[in-house]
């Protein structure tokens, strides 16, 4: 069966466009109190980010809960990955996350995790939603849900941040800027940082409601940049709303994306024998990552773009470290989902090991020119069965021979093709982007 309202990363909208909506969202609740329900005391925890509907929204999923009989812990704005955390320590049979990541606060969405602190299998998310088509209905006066408000939810989820990394690893001499992007890390993020010994700066911290993500954050690295220049910082450290992705400044004002904090990470665990397996990238991460891993003989795949696809990965092959381009990084050795706190924590211990700052340990990559055009249709086109667009391909890769590569991907909500290409040659990659870019236009208007 298909899914009708979850997708790779949970349910996301526009606020007060179905489904996106405080009736639906009264519905869910009830729908997966039922689904999670049958066990004695079943709880489930509900955190949020800093968007003023996420008010409107845990009530409703709050009283649907309720209704299904299931207790409620609200953890109020919290990171995605603490509520993952959190989850698995009260011994939740889920957690739900109202938070549309980095997104502007116009759209909101919802997230679950299972009780192991992980994203629902996809049976789940079906019974769920089949459970949406039944009436809803309301348990004895004597059965309904009690709601608790976790007031130490904060403290908790800083503590276990820190215990990630050996206890002999100090922060104290570094000056570092945190960009919470007036998000769900407002709190926690330059917390975490302090107590390890940092001098933080911290901006992007005094969300109002409607500024989650509004020129700070990962998705808008200009403010951190400035910043990082202008306190003469040793790095910068930017999440984006919800917490779960991390991008990094070097001292020189440059950025450090996922791929080199990936490469990174990878590398150290590699010198002190912790590394298990290999890496998992996507098919966006960049090729030179891919070399550099190779050519320090960590073994490397490619995964679906999605945090998910990455996890997916990462179980079948029994490794545990992966992520994407965008800052989602996956440690799986000390956390179950993508963590930017945790991330960036990884990162400081490289430095801290390897006494080298951000700019020297990100000199083990070197990245390729990569060239995207996102190109519209009025529909989607089948590019597979389209002969001009293979015969364009052909040529582009003929044309990078093993110095390059290309990927065409639909996007999965609007017809839209990414047409990517990267090499060596900036110009030979430009050019090879602008006139792929062209057959796949003209094919699909045809």
């Amino acid at each position: 069966m298909e899914k009708k309202f979850f997708g790779t990363d949970g349910i996301r909208g526009t606020v007060g466009e179905f489904p996106i909506t405080p009736d639906f969202m009264l519905k869910l609740g009830w729908a997966a109190g039922r689904v999670f329900a049958g066990k004695q005391q079943s709880k489930i925890i509900i955190g949020k980010d800093t968007r003023i509907s996420g008010y409107m929204f845990e009530s409703a999923l709050e009283a649907g809960l309720s209704a299904a009989g299931v207790n409620v812990d609200l953890l109020g704005p919290m990171p995605t990955p603490a509520v993952a955390y959190l989850t698995r320590t009260f011994r939740a049979q889920a957690g739900i996350v109202i938070s549309a990541s980095h997104n502007p606060y116009q759209d909101n969405g919802i997230k679950f995790f299972s009780g192991k602190g992980l994203k629902l299998d996809d049976d789940i998310e079906l019974q769920i939603e089949q459970m949406l088509d039944q009436d809803m209905s309301v348990v004895g006066s004597d059965a309904i849900g009690k709601v608790t408000r976790i007031n130490d939810a904060a403290g908790r989820y800083i503590e276990y941040c820190k215990s990630t990394v050996n206890g002999s690893v100090s922060l104290k001499g570094l000056k570092i800027v945190v960009d919470a992007a007036n998000g769900a890390t407002y709190h926690v993020g330059p917390a975490v940082f302090r107590e390890l010994g940092a001098e933080v700066i911290a901006i992007g911290v005094s969300p109002n409601g409607m500024n989650i993500n509004k020129n700070v954050g990962s998705t808008s690295l200009g403010s951190l940049q400035q910043a990082v220049m202008d306190q003469q910082a040793d790095l910068g450290i930017a999440f984006d709303g919800d917490g779960d992705r991390v991008l990094m400044v070097d001292h020189t004002g440059c950025v450090v994306d996922g791929d080199e904090l990936l490469y990174i990470i990878a590398r150290h665990q590699q010198l002190h024998k912790a590394l298990q397996g290999g890496v998992v990238g996507t098919l966006m991460t960049n090729l030179g990552v891919e070399k550099a891993l190779e050519a320090a003989s960590i073994p490397f795949i490619r995964a679906k773009v999605g945090d998910r696809y990455v996890n997916e990965q990462l179980t079948s092959n029994n490794w545990c470290l992966g992520g994407e381009s965008s800052g989602h990084i996956i440690c799986r050795h000390v956390t179950t989902t993508g963590d930017g706190i945790v991330s960036a924590l990884q990162v400081l211990k490289a430095m801290f090991c390897a006494e080298q700052n951000l700019y020297e340990l990100k000199q083990g990559v070197q990245k390729y020119p990569q060239i995207m055009i996102n190109v519209k249709m009025k529909q989607q086109l089948n590019i597979s069965n389209n002969a001009a667009v293979q015969q364009a391909v052909a040529h582009a890769e003929n044309s990078l021979a093993d110095k390059g590569r290309v990927l065409l991907r639909p996007s999965g909500t609007e017809p839209v093709i990414r047409v990517m290409v990267e090499g060596e040659n900036e110009q030979l990659v430009s050019q090879l982007a602008e006139e792929l870019a062209g057959v796949v236009q003209q094919a699909a208007s045809i």
